[in-house]
């Protein structure tokens, strides 16, 4: 009897836990939409602000936000694998691979604002990068490299050592078992931190505002260009409106626009990543 009261205590606890975790995001997605639908349209997202013309957009935001995305995951992505696949597949030396692996968890969990003055120190003053759109992607790519080293490499442990012994055993070589066998049964892990990697991306202001800039002019569609040029993300806008001026009814569109986005690249990486395993 004692039994069956505490699994029913236990399961009524655990319910509510989930039911409130479930209504808390219903909430703020709620909260976000009804505040933010009204002032969104396609002029919104297509212009840029201009006080002569009188007008309000963020295109300039959602150009900028999608360049240090698309940066930051082509350099930190074969950098972040790469350096998981030695950790769990060559390296000998286990000490070694305990430090490196307390190394990344350390500094998965500085503060961003932390990276945001490495960044100002060694990208913008010491390479002389300016505050660029170029330099918060190579920001972003340090603080991002050890999450997507450590989801990567937690994934291939899971990886059975059964299934290395049978592929070496038909004669494969160490790479093409690890190609072949290892990283297309551990692609969700890498998915996985590849979108985390994408939230922290796009969710991030400290940092871009001291690397990167927050200018709101509209850059030519050039990458060197865009790289050389100051801008600001959408996270940096909507700082911008609702610290700055005070204008929380385009804050909160941002906020939407920043919600419609991330469903979007996650839907597109999880897709990604089935057609990858079952190809």
């Amino acid at each position: 009897m004692r039994r069956k009261m505490y699994d029913i205590g236990a399961r009524t606890l655990l319910y509510g836990c989930s039911a409130l975790t479930v209504g808390l995001l219903v909430f703020l997605i709620g909260y976000i939409l009804i505040r933010g639908l009204g002032g969104t349209s396609w002029r919104f997202l297509t212009t840029s602000e201009s006080v002569l013309r009188g007008t309000i957009g963020i295109a300039p935001a959602i150009k900028n936000t999608l360049f240090v995305v698309v940066v930051s995951l082509l350099i930190a992505l074969p950098l972040g694998v790469g350096a998981a696949i030695y950790l769990t597949e060559y390296a000998g030396n286990k000490k070694l691979v305990a430090v490196i692996e307390f190394a990344s968890e350390a500094l998965a969990g500085i503060p961003s604002i932390i990276y945001a003055l490495v960044g100002v120190i060694l990208f913008c003053t010491a390479l002389k990068l300016q505050k660029t759109l170029l330099a918060g992607s190579l920001t972003m790519v340090m603080m991002i490299l050890p999450t997507i080293i450590r989801s990567t490499q937690e994934s291939l442990k899971t990886v059975p050592q059964s299934y290395r012994e049978g592929a070496l055993g038909l004669g494969a070589g160490k790479w093409r078992m690890i190609r072949t066998v290892v990283l297309p049964s551990s692609v969700d892990g890498i998915v996985t931190g590849c979108i985390l990697a994408v939230g922290r991306v796009v969710g991030e202001s400290a940092v871009l505002m001291y690397t990167a800039g927050m200018s709101m002019a509209m850059q030519d569609f050039s990458l060197d260009r865009m790289a050389r040029a100051s801008g600001s993300t959408l996270t940096v806008a909507l700082y911008h409106y609702a610290k700055e001026n005070a204008d929380f009814g385009t804050a909160f569109s941002i906020a939407t626009i920043l919600l419609a986005l991330t469903v979007i690249i996650n839907l597109a990486a999880s897709t990604l990543g089935k057609k990858l395993k079952r190809s």
